[in-house]
């Protein structure tokens, strides 16, 4: 294999150089860098392509992990030629040096360091909006990201197979729960889309995803047991369920994931189209948080307003829930001007439970009289459904209890919501009668990520992710990215302090709309 000529540079702290190298010194490198590099190429006839390819990777990335210690080194060189007044209560010290995580690598650079008891200030790193946490925005970006859609043992590994170096799992996680304490604050300041329909749409729904009991969190915080097997795996597991002892056996109905609810709001706009269509969905955006229902509804009723759709406009707002009692008296609270509207397939359902009650199981019986039902359902007549309901209640055998409970339940809901079910005007109007979008929503959301096999989670640190993939499911990653740097990068220069974007504590969920 052809000699590296990048091999000496110093990519770890064990390579840290004893002093900072001049711009000169790293211009030299890099030219001897580049020379080697083309010279290694020219010498390269008798590699397959795949032998060159995986090759020219390191070296190239080597490359530029001189690129960026030259330019961190040209940023520097003023704060040395002409020392900056330290601020007050500081005093300025030798630069210091530290590895910062690059897209291209570890890259050793000193900056000039300001103290006083108890604090440091890097103005340096102010200036370029570098964190304390020592990974840059990019890489952090890049991390986060992929944490959205796969777990932070495989955002790893993933980030590894392209950068050939990658944060640890905890330094991940920790990046995301950093991010996470912006989110609100993004969501509350990003602007309306542009392009708007006349009809906003909102869809609400909510979803249960696994989360650890306090027996499981008690385990995970407990002090570690002595390791016995250290290097077996098979036999570390045998003494782990050993010591746990069994698990208590499930009785009919117990829940096995301890679920805990989010929800989801999608909100998209309709145009009418030349030929009197409603066309979309236009704009269409996701919100999830596992704060109350309330919080969720009054982030609707802000992007409302905020996209034009304010209290008194004139517009028409039309929300489609599955008919959830505390998200209807949210709305009528919040959003008193909207046309709600039931989802058929969730009446659909009902009409299914009511048969059961009336019909064996599977029958022909049964199916007609659903197809019928349905056929009113569709035809604008749910009072007449309701009312056949009540008929066959009252004419079912006082001995079927069982029956005649269900039946009531059935009855009881659909006649509370009769006028949410007027579907044969809203298609007339060709208005939305089902809540597809935010089904969607909900399995690409939050089910793909949080509802998989042998998670477990923490409300407030799920909240961090699920915000962050709504983010990302919206397209808006770049701008939130942009708006976290431009505010810590302002707060370090106003402050004189570097803050950190990597946390171990997630933020307390939001609270917006709860007071």
């Amino acid at each position: 294999m052809a000699e590296n000529p990048l091999s000496d540079l110093p990519t770890a702290d064990t390579d840290r150089p004893a002093r900072a190298p001049t711009v000169a010194e790293l211009k030299a490198n890099i030219q001897r860098a580049v020379a080697g590099l083309m010279e290694w190429a020219l010498r390269s006839q008798t590699l397959t392509f795949d032998a060159f390819e995986t090759q020219l990777v390191p070296k190239v990335l080597a490359l530029g992990c001189l690129l960026v210690q030259l330019f961190l080194c040209m940023r520097e060189a003023p704060f040395q030629a002409t020392p900056p007044q330290p601020p007050a209560g500081y005093k300025r010290m030798s630069p210091v040096a530290r590895q910062l995580g690059t897209f291209f690598g570890k890259v050793c650079y000193w900056r000039t360091y300001f103290y006083r008891k108890g604090a440091g200030y890097y103005p340096l790193d102010g200036a370029l909006g570098l964190t304390s946490d020592g990974f840059s925005m990019r890489v952090r970006s890049l991390a986060a990201r992929i944490a959205t859609k796969v777990s932070y043992a495989q955002a790893g590994l993933v980030l590894g197979l392209f950068l050939e170096w990658a944060p640890a799992q905890e330094s991940i996680e920790g990046m995301v729960l950093g991010l996470g304490r912006h989110t609100s604050a993004w969501f509350e300041s990003a602007p309306a889309p542009v392009g708007d329909g006349a009809l906003l749409v909102i869809q609400i729904d909510s979803k249960a995803t696994p989360t650890a009991t306090e027996t499981e969190l008690a385990k995970r915080r407990g002090p570690r047991r002595p390791n016995p097997h250290p290097g077996s795996q098979r036999h570390r597991g045998r003494v782990a369920r050993h010591q746990r002892g069994g698990k208590p056996r499930r009785q009919k109905g117990d829940k096995a994931k301890n679920g805990k609810a989010a929800t989801i709001v999608t909100m998209y706009t309709l145009k009418k189209s030349c030929a009197g269509q409603l066309e979309g969905p236009i704009n269409k955006k996701v919100y999830a948080s596992y704060a109350p229902k309330r919080h969720a509804v009054a982030i609707a009723r802000r992007e409302a307003d905020k996209r034009g759709f304010a209290r008194g406009c004139g517009k028409t707002i039309q929300i489609v829930t599955d008919g959830d009692n505390d998200l209807q008296r949210y709305i009528e609270e919040l959003f008193p001007e909207a046309l709600h509207t039931m989802d058929v397939y969730h009446v659909t359902e009902y009409l299914w439970e009511a048969g059961a009650c009336l019909y064996a199981e599977g029958s022909a019986e049964l199916v007609a009289w659903v197809n019928t039902q349905r056929e009113a359902l569709y035809d604008g007549r749910a009072a007449e459904i309701v009312a056949a309901i009540a008929q066959r209640l009252a004419h079912l055998d006082p001995a079927q209890t069982s029956a005649r409970t269900r039946l009531q339940k059935v009855h009881d809901y659909l006649a509370k919501r009769v006028h949410k079910m007027n579907y044969k005007e809203l298609q007339e109007q060709d208005l939305e009668i089902a809540s597809g979008a935010v089904e969607g929503a909900v399995n690409y959301v939050i089910a793909k990520r949080f509802d998989t096999g042998g998670m477990r989670w923490i409300k407030a640190r799920a909240e961090a992710l699920l915000q962050l993939r709504c983010i990302e499911v919206n397209n808006d990653w770049a701008a939130f990215i942009e708006f976290v740097h431009d505010k810590t990068m302002k707060q370090a220069q106003h402050d004189c302090t570097n803050p950190s974007l990597k946390c171990t504590q997630p933020a307390p969920l939001p609270t917006y709309g709860l007071a």
